[in-house]
């Protein structure tokens, strides 16, 4: 990856105060989706989602697995990158290591970003996901780090993927720019 350089200097640096995160949407959906990041209730996961995009690590990366009625995932700044191969993408990460658990008594309602991990509760790392319904179920099972304070309309239009994954086939809808606001 050629920003790994960059991501990794970023993490060693201070922790950055972001408030939130402007993703421009391309492709099916096109425009803004504003995200307030919760640093209160995840400090480790928004700092690190605020050093990859800083890094311009999240430009660029797909909506690989859409979910109707359920969310939209993204992040996979390892292997889900536009003009890649879409059969990997979901299934990377960044240079860093793993996160451990910020589980906290945030419901995952329509409009909130969760990070997205493998079978293990300590096992994020920068990939997350936005609801588009509500998701009780995930209460206590994933790390809340902000919620959709505009642009539900654009998440909303993202396209849909297919079968029980909901993989997105053809070409996805990407984060074109992902920018840190304070």
């Amino acid at each position: 990856m050629r920003k790994t350089a960059t991501i990794a200097a970023l993490m060693l640096a201070a922790p950055a105060l972001a408030t939130g995160l402007q993703v421009e949407v391309a492709g099916e959906a096109s425009g803004t989706i504003t995200i307030d990041l919760l640093e209160d209730v995840a400090p480790g996961h928004v700092e690190r989602i605020t050093a990859l995009a800083e890094a311009g690590a999240y430009d660029g990366v797909v909506f690989h697995r859409v979910i109707d009625g359920f969310m939209a995932q993204t992040g996979d700044v390892e292997h889900g990158r536009v003009g890649g191969d879409m059969r990997r993408a979901g299934t990377g990460g960044s240079d860093q290591p793993d996160l451990a658990a910020e589980f906290s008594d945030v419901p995952f309602d329509r409009g909130v970003v969760g990070m997205a991990r493998a079978q293990s509760p300590d096992s994020a790392n920068s990939q997350f996901f936005i609801m588009f319904d509500e998701g009780y179920f995930l209460n206590g099972q994933y790390t809340v780090v902000g919620r959709v304070t505009d642009g539900l309309d654009v998440l909303d239009a993202i396209k849909r993927g297919e079968g029980p994954n909901g993989a997105v086939v053809g070409a996805p809808d990407v984060m074109q720019t992902v920018t840190v606001t304070e």
